[in-house]
C-alpha cells in the first residue's frame, strides 16, 4: 500500500488485529536489512542523515511507530492505549518483519526505539542479527523528571491543552538537547504535531515503567550501546547498566554528544553504526 505526497510515493504496511494500524516507514539502498526506530516524539526523520549513509551499503528501513510520524493505530479512534504501550511497539516490529518478508535484521534504536530494539532481541532473538540501543533507557527509572511526569494522563492533558506553550516550550528546550538547537527545534515541533495526546502519555508511561535489566542475559547476539555525556533526558550511566547485563556489548561513550548523537556527532556516529554493521 502506497499513499501519494508531491513528488514522491509515501510506503505504507497495514496490520492486523489485535493492534490493527498502518505503518509508515522509509527504505533506502539494497542489501541486508537494517530498522532504524525513533524515540518519544520523534518520527523516521531522526535517522534520515543516516539511512541515506548507511542505504549505501544496507537495505535500511525507517518506521514511524503507532500514534507517531504518519503511522496510525486502528485503535486510535477508540482510544484503544494499548497500542501505544511500548510491548505494543516490540509487537509492531515483529509484524512488520512478518509483512515485509524480513526473517532476521539488525536493529538500531533510538532512546524508546532502542528499547524496543533490545526487547526484539530478548523476545524474538531468532529475528536480530544484531541490535544497538542510542541514549535509551534500560530502566525506565532513568529517564529525567520532565518524561516522567508525561507518562500522567492528566499532567499530560494540561499540557495537550496548551499547543502554542508546548511548542515553545520545546523550541526553548531544543537549544539544551542537542547542540544545534535550531535544527532540533524545527525537528521535534513537526514530529510533535503529528502526535496524538494518547500516544504522548501512554508510551511513555509504559517507558517509565519499564526495567529491562533482569532479562539482559538472554541477549546473545552482537550489541552496542551508545550515549552521550550531555544527555539530559536519560541518564547516560545507563550504558553501565547494558555493560554490567550484557557482557559482550560494545559501548560508545561521546564526551561532546548528548541525547541524540546522531545530530551531535554526525559523522562520527555514522561511521560507528556502519563499523558495527560490518562486523563479522
Amino acid at each position: 500500500m502506497c499513499r501519494y505526497k508531491v513528488g514522491r510515493i509515501v510506503p505504507l504496511l497495514v496490520t492486523e488485529a489485535p493492534n490493527a494500524g498502518i505503518i509508515h516507514y522509509e527504505t533506502h539502498g539494497r542489501g541486508r536489512p537494517v530498522l532504524f526506530l525513533h524515540g518519544w516524539l520523534g518520527s523516521w526523520q531522526l535517522w534520515r542523515s543516516t539511512i541515506e549513509e548507511i542505504g549505501k551499503e544496507f537495505k535500511t528501513y525507517s518506521i514511524d511507530f503507532w500514534g507517531f510520524g504518519d503511522s496510525r493505530a486502528g485503535g486510535e479512534n477508540n482510544r484503544n492505549l494499548d497500542v501505544f504501550r511500548v510491548d505494543s511497539f516490540v509487537e509492531m516490529v515483529n509484524q512488520f518483519m512478518d509483512k515485509l518478508g524480513i526473517p532476521k535484521a539488525a536493529i538500531i534504536g533510538h532512546s524508546m526505539g532502542g528499547t524496543v530494539s533490545l526487547s526484539m532481541a530478548i523476545k524474538y532473538p531468532e529475528k536480530v542479527v544484531k541490535t544497538a540501543c542510542v541514549g535509551s533507557p534500560i530502566d525506565g527509572a532513568s529517564l529525567n523528571l520532565l518524561l516522567k511526569l508525561s507518562g500522567i494522563p492528566a499532567f499530560a492533558f494540561l499540557v495537550w491543552r496548551s499547543p502554542a506553550l508546548l511548542r515553545l516550550f520545546l523550541r526553548a528546550y531544543s537549544y539544551f538537547m542537542a547542540s544545534d538547537g535550531r535544527r532540533m527545534a524545527k525537528m521535534i515541533t513537526s514530529d510533535v504535531s503529528k502526535t496524538s495526546m494518547e500516544s504522548f502519555f501512554q508510551s511513555i508511561g509504559t517507558l517509565r515503567n519499564t526495567n529491562l535489566t533482569p532479562d539482559l542475559g538472554k541477549i546473545t547476539m552482537p550489541t552496542l550501546g551508545i550515549y552521550g555525556k550531555r544527555d539530559i533526558i536519560v541518564r547516560p550511566q545507563q550504558r553501565h547498566v547494558l555493560q554490567a547485563g550484557v557482557p559482550h556489548a560494545k559501548i560508545i561513550y561521546y564526551e561532546n554528544a548528548g541525547h541524540f548523537p546522531m545530530l551531535d556527532v554526525e559523522s562520527d556516529f555514522i561511521a560507528a553504526i556502519r563499523a558495527f554493521l560490518k562486523e563479522k
